[in-house]
């Protein structure tokens, strides 16, 4: 019963088949091969765009640079509070920025109001000698809530955002799991709503090590491969990150995969409101967020379950966990069975 993270789950086989392909013969190195020639060009039929693509190992490796490519080091890169970036990347972007600002914003469910964001800007002390000067916008697709921006909420943010020159980034590291949901095109989901730059995540999704970098004007791109190399992420053997992610979008693998996950997250979405648990915010990409009395948790580690205590300021009014209990996240995969979530949920009821 592994719920602790998509992180902690193995290889996809059709994407370990595809490494161990890979592996027949010789390939010029650093991205100078033919199976990088072939994702490159299947991001542009895939997103309906000329692209320019940069394939990194980590998806901290994807925001930071990405967001270093965007922000000025005298910048400030307007994100969530509880965004990955700004609480679980070890201060990445702001490194690999040369000293970038990010300014956390409030907002239920961790995603970020038009109203707040305008508000921010116009009220905030920006620019001058003396203050860092607005300069990106980073939205998390899916949130850190597991909670999901529609295209309309994107595109809103993104022209308020565009109003003032910032540049929108989108950290998609579960991008697979909103479009499973959203049932939209990746092109109306990203760039066709205002969506500048895409961190596109391959690794919770079911990779060994993919992540992509995508500029929907790759004019913006002009030193991006410097900046890569610069920063340790171009990998000598190119072709076996590129062939990773060349069989995850193959066949629509990645949506595959990810529609398994969002359902095993249903499935227990379902039992634990059933029960009497109801997750605190609403079910809608891979992720569950429950409060449970603390005596059921004790209960579900004796069993074998494994999940992680979450604290947020991001609740609903009225949803902070009683004294008894504790919120905790429960991640779902690809490789998520019916059966340990059903045996997790029946945990939850035996007492």
């Amino acid at each position: 019963m592994n719920f602790a993270s998509d992180n902690a789950v193995g290889v996809a086989p059709e994407i370990l088949a595809a490494i161990a392909a890979a592996n027949a013969g010789g390939a010029l190195a650093y991205g100078n091969d033919a199976v990088t020639r072939r994702v490159e060009q299947r991001f542009a039929e895939l997103f309906e765009h000329d692209v320019a693509v940069f394939l990194v190992p980590t998806g901290t490796a994807a925001n930071a640079l990405a967001i270093a490519h965007l922000a000025p080091p005298w910048g400030a890169v307007l994100c969530h509070s509880e965004a990955h970036i700004a609480t679980d990347e070890c201060g990445a972007p702001e490194f690999f920025g040369g000293g970038i600002k990010l300014i956390g914003l409030p907002g239920e469910a961790c995603k970020i109001a038009p109203a707040t964001l305008e508000a921010v800007l116009a009220q905030g002390q920006w620019g001058g000698p003396h203050h860092v000067s607005p300069a990106v916008l980073s939205l998390s697709q899916a949130t850190e809530a597991g909670t999901i921006y529609r295209p309309a909420e994107v595109r809103a943010l993104a022209e308020v955002a565009h109003a003032r020159g910032l540049s929108v980034h989108m950290d998609g590291a579960r991008l697979a799991n909103a479009l499973a949901r959203l049932a939209v095109s990746p092109a109306e989901a990203t760039w066709k709503v205002g969506v500048d730059v895409l961190s596109f995540g391959a690794t919770k999704g079911g990779a060994l090590a993919a992540e992509a970098v995508l500029f929907f004007e790759p004019t913006r791109a002009a030193g991006m491969q410097e900046r890569r190399k610069r920063a340790g992420h171009l990998v000598s053997k190119h072709r076996f990150v590129a062939a990773q992610m060349e069989a995850f979008l193959a066949d629509d693998l990645w949506l595959r995969l990810a529609r398994h996950a969002n359902a095993m997250a249903d499935r227990l979405d379902k039992g634990l409101t059933a029960a009497g648990y109801a997750p605190a915010w609403p079910v809608e990409a891979n992720e569950v967020f429950v409060a449970l009395p603390q005596e059921i948790c004790e209960r579900l580690q004796q069993a074998g379950a494994s999940f992680y205590p979450w604290t947020s300021d991001s609740l609903p009014k009225g949803r902070t966990p009683r004294d008894d209990s504790i919120m905790i996240r429960l991640v779902c995969s690809f490789a998520t069975a019916v059966v340990d979530v059903d045996r997790f949920l029946a945990t939850v009821k035996c007492g």
